[in-house]
């Protein structure tokens, strides 16, 4: 067969992913904060581009959450809509108002998504709530303070270098002091080995050890340490509470940790009444004392869509409008630009350009909306259960099925719920924490959620009595009851997981009456 160059010509379709479609996939994914970044540089290099700093108003009646806020929404097709000023959101959101173009338009503020509900149960009474994957929010602990949650505005080596300055100290002690507060790590430890820092220095292991013991005796108690038992036994010393027992249960704080009750009371040579007494106080330690430095403020979860019970008794889910950035396109300045005589050919194309640009963000910025709504608006009709009767009730659901519903793709719904916070009378979620694994059932009927298995897990175990630990065979048998299929390894899994011990640990922990 003779080889012989040739033209062809076919005739195929191929998906091509343009910069401008790339970056719009890239906006479904991010965050409150990293949104906010991205317009703020938008804003900065594009001239035609403005922010509405104006106040969202304020809706009359909201819950003590959403009252903060100005919600706005839209349900997708196929769910009744209760669209207050009697337009569609279908439509794309595009009005002229006093020569600005607005992101989301009028409708976008006022329309809500409205999914009928089935129950009269009043939420406002919770069995069960939580902060991301499940701890409690209750906002209304009478010990709680603002004062709390202050950090401290000094760091740890500011701190340290402050007692320095107190010591009487050489100027090479002083000069290898200060190499040494810069060796710490966040918890205050040196992670370093001796050898290796005496050679770094410069000295001999001896003088290391007099210097470090210097440096061990600065506020808080327990900096410069290396291991975890020579920063408790520092505090123990700075106490007056260092003597052979508690320096012997110190010695083995695996045994400690198992609540090896007996064991720590052979080393120790006290009785078991004495080693409960020496762990309870050993509990009161600080094993991380730089952790009260150098700490960034906890930065407050602010949720981005709200779900809350209607006046009809359907769930209402909003937009947080504070979270969305408001963008405006200043026409009036391209009309006044574009239409100068002054104006070179350069500068027009480079206006149409920021026109351009600041159009496709107007649109990328909506259509990231009303995702993030349908998404919401289908979460929330598949977990209507959860939200009336609590985490027994959550359902087991995947990306594909709220992918079908609303007719988009699972990897563009993956993006959606990443980096997103709902607010629900049960709590403040991430997006992601419903999305569980399916646990079958005994009789055959609607699958459980993993969540609200390990949930049941832990109400059996709280529950069990001192003198009846359950183990994790009698804990199968005990969830089968209740109609679940769940293996042994699954359950001792899901109890590894919480951080809950075997039966033999938690015999020791509730025999000692350490829990």
């Amino acid at each position: 067969m003779a080889i012989t160059q040739r033209l062809e010509l076919k005739q195929g379709q191929s998906l091509v992913m343009t910069p401008q479609l790339q970056q719009a996939i890239k906006l479904l994914q991010l965050s409150q904060m990293e949104l906010a970044a991205f317009v703020e540089q938008e804003l900065e290099r594009n001239p035609l581009l403005t922010q509405d700093d104006g106040e969202p108003e304020r809706p009359e009646a909201a819950d003590a959450a959403a009252a903060e806020t100005r919600p706005a929404g839209d349900g997708p097709t196929g769910i009744d809509r209760d669209i207050r000023d009697g337009r569609d959101m279908g439509e794309p959101a595009s009005s002229l108002q006093d020569g600005y173009d607005n992101v989301f338009g009028d409708d976008a503020v006022s329309d809500r998504a409205d999914i009928q509900a089935h129950g009269p149960d009043d939420l406002t009474e919770t069995s069960w709530g939580g902060i991301g994957a499940g701890g409690r929010a209750d906002f209304d602990d009478g010990d709680f303070s603002g004062d709390d949650r202050l950090v401290s505005a000094v760091s740890l080596r500011d701190h340290l270098m402050a007692q320095l300055s107190e010591l009487a100290l050489d100027d090479v002690s002083r000069l290898m002091a200060a190499n040494l507060v810069d060796s710490l790590d966040e918890a205050g430890y040196l992670t370093e080995e001796t050898a290796d820092i005496a050679e770094r220095l410069g000295i001999e292991i001896e003088a290391l050890e007099d210097l470090l013991a210097t440096l061990q005796s600065l506020d808080p108690p327990g900096v410069f340490a290396r291991s975890l038992q020579e920063c408790l036994e520092i505090q123990c010393r700075e106490a007056d509470r260092l003597d052979p027992s508690m320096a012997a249960v110190l010695a083995h704080l695996d045994l400690v940790a198992r609540r090896d009750l007996a064991a720590l009371a052979r080393f120790a040579g006290v009785d078991d009444e004495e080693v409960v007494e020496i762990i309870k106080e050993i509990r009161t330690l600080n094993p991380k004392p730089g952790h009260a430095f150098d700490s960034s403020p906890v930065q407050a979860v602010v949720p981005d869509v709200y779900i809350r019970r209607g006046p009809d008794e359907d769930w209402l889910i909003e937009l947080n409008a504070e979270t969305m950035p408001r963008v405006l396109i200043d026409r009036r300045y391209m009309t006044r630009i574009s239409g100068s005589e002054a104006a070179r050919k350069d500068d027009k194309a480079y206006l149409s350009e920021c026109l351009a640009s600041a159009n496709w963000l107007v649109k990328a910025l909506d259509q990231r909306a009303r995702t993030i709504l349908k998404v919401a608006t289908s979460l929330v009709r598949q977990q209507d259960s959860f939200l009336r009767h609590g985490i027994s009730h959550l359902r087991p659901m995947n990306l594909k099925s709220i992918a079908e519903e609303i007719g988009m793709h699972e990897s563009t719904v993956s993006r959606v719920t990443a980096n997103k916070w709902v607010w629900t009378p049960r709590g403040l979620f991430e997006m992601k924490f419903f999305f569980t694994a399916a646990i079958g059932s005994t009789d055959g009927t609607a699958a459980h959620s993993a969540e609200s298995v390990r949930h049941r897990i832990r109400q059996l175990i709280d529950g069990e009595a001192p003198k009846a630990i359950l183990s994790d065979d009698k804990l199968v048998e005990l969830l089968k009851q209740d109609g679940i299929d769940i293996a042994r390894r699954t359950v001792a899994k899901y109890r590894e997981a919480m951080g809950i011990g075997s039966s033999t640990e938690r015999r020791r922990q509730k025999a000692s009456r350490l829990g």
